[in-house]
């Protein structure tokens, strides 16, 4: 494999898509958990790299997208964008399950309940790290430093100085490699969503 990161290009977006599901699952495949593969990149991938590609990163095999680092500056005038320009489109799509109780909803219906009703990052989390970012790899990405090289060129190319992740509380080795890279557990973290903030002071490690 020759991999390389660039900047991101619209013919990453099934690319993007792909990786989603593919990490879906607290880390894992999370293919067979899904009817629609493209959901969990509705939410976490797509939108970033179709409306902020400026703010996207592409790990590439030649033409296959092997991982991607996409976010925002500002959290807040991103959710506000979004509310424009992303979920109306899908919200035509997708049927709005929130008759459906919280406890029969499947994986479909629970994405699709964030496209309806999209949450709020925690002004908690927002007021000191306003800036916020998804980071993704493939299996055969993984373990070789790619992240970290990605995180770095996203935050010298920025120049964000002050972002926040969430990250699924069951994901123990996504929340070791952002411990590894200066990121702290925040106390609006919750049973569903682990937040850590950071403010770049340093290169992150390897």
């Amino acid at each position: 494999m020759t991999l390389k990161v660039r900047p991101a290009v619209a013919a990453d977006l099934e690319g993007y898509y792909a990786v989603s599901v593919a990490t879906g699952d607290a880390g894992k495949d999370a293919a067979a958990l899904y009817g629609d593969p493209r959901m969990m990149g509705h939410v976490y991938s797509a939108p970033y790299l179709m409306l902020s590609p400026e703010t996207c990163l592409t790990l590439a095999d030649g033409g296959k997208v092997l991982g991607y680092i996409a976010g925002t500056l500002d959290t807040r005038a991103f959710e506000a964008r979004l509310e424009r320009e992303w979920w109306p489109a899908l919200r035509e799509i997708y049927a709005d399950p929130s008759d459906i109780p919280a406890t029969k909803r499947n994986p479909d219906q629970r994405r699709a309940m964030m496209i309806h009703h999209p949450g709020a990052v925690p002004d908690a989390v927002v007021k000191d790290y306003p800036a916020h970012l998804h980071l993704n790899l493939l299996p055969e990405a993984q373990g070789k430093g790619w992240g970290a090289r990605l995180l770095t060129e996203w935050l010298t190319g920025l120049g964000a100085d002050a972002i926040h992740i969430g990250t699924n509380p069951g994901n123990v080795s996504s929340i070791a490699f952002w411990r590894k890279q200066g990121f702290r557990q925040l106390p609006a973290s919750n049973a569903r969503t682990v937040w850590m903030g950071c403010g770049v002071t340093r290169r992150p490690s390897p």
